[in-house]
């Protein structure tokens, strides 16, 4: 057994140095913005209009983020972004919940139920991976009408139903190919039917999957805002729209250290599920990425 340990080369470490410090350039530069949109939402608006865009608050205060959630005018009423916060979770959680479900579902029955024609029917299920949004906008309001649920929350949850079906899909198709197909097949022979080897099977070992499923349906949907101007009411739109209105409604003096407060609360939610789930989202999509 050799046990002689091998050290770096100075060339090694320079270079092992220089990865490292690039990685942390572009890591500071891409949190650049963040971090001005952060500082400038605890200034008062006079230190916004006399300082430097990239110096700390002398006087922080929370008051802009008080009126982002609660005063802010976002079109005709001044209500602030926070009902719409509540309008965007009312959206996505049910979304988020149908579109993963159905998509391993999906997955599971073209991978171990396979049927004359399956990999035809997945190919074109792809399709939807690859359609702009849109070209179907007119289509899907003539249908959302046809059913009855125009402008209304349960009709944009459909909306998002449907699109992400096909990302979900791909995502537990991918996975549970490399499954043994010999577990399904022990479980037919003593009798399990379709949703019991489902639930006994596949599901226990599909939590890394579920994972990637739920953070990309998430932060599709919460940040999507093309479906949530194009088929929602006042009362039903997402924040992303609110957001919207209140940085294009002006009334006297424009309020930085407000809008930008109001871009900081749509964007946590998604911040706080990456810090908390970044890692398993890598791992959940490397272990579905080499199977297929």
């Amino acid at each position: 057994m050799d046990n002689v340990i091998r050290r770096r080369t100075p060339g090694a470490r320079l270079a092992r140095l220089a990865l490292y410090a690039a990685l942390l350039l572009a890591a500071l530069f891409y949190l650049l913005p963040l971090a001005v949109m952060l500082i400038t939402s605890m200034k008062p608006l006079d230190e916004i209009s006399a300082g430097s865009l990239l110096a700390l608050p002398q006087s922080p205060t929370l008051a802009p983020w008080a009126k982002a959630w609660g005063e802010a005018c976002t079109g005709m009423r001044c209500e602030g972004v926070g009902g719409y916060f509540w309008n965007s979770f009312a959206i996505v959680i049910p979304a988020v919940a149908i579109s993963t479900v159905i998509g391993a579902l999906n997955g599971y029955a073209l991978t171990k139920w396979r049927f004359r024609g399956s990999e035809l029917l997945f190919a074109l299920m792809l399709f939807g991976c690859f359609i702009p949004f849109q070209v179907v906008l007119l289509p899907m309001a003539q249908t959302l009408g046809w059913l009855g649920l125009s402008s209304s929350r349960a009709g944009l949850i459909l909306v998002h139903v449907i699109f992400g079906i096909a990302f979900t899909t791909l995502f537990f198709r991918n996975f549970y190919v490399a499954v043994p197909t010999e577990l399904v097949s022990a479980a037919k022979l003593d009798g399990a039917g379709f949703f019991r080897i489902f639930w006994r099977i596949l599901l226990p070992v599909s939590a890394p999957i579920i994972v990637v499923s739920v953070i990309w349906q998430f932060t599709q949907i919460w940040n999507d805002f093309l479906f949530g101007v194009a088929f929602s009411a006042h009362d039903t739109q997402p924040v992303t729209v609110a957001l919207n209105n209140l940085v294009n409604t002006s009334t006297g003096v424009r309020e930085y250290n407000v809008d930008m407060a109001a871009a900081m609360i749509a964007a946590l939610p998604t911040l706080v599920v990456y810090v908390l789930a970044g890692k398993y989202f890598v791992r959940g999509l490397t272990a579905g990425s080499v199977k297929g």
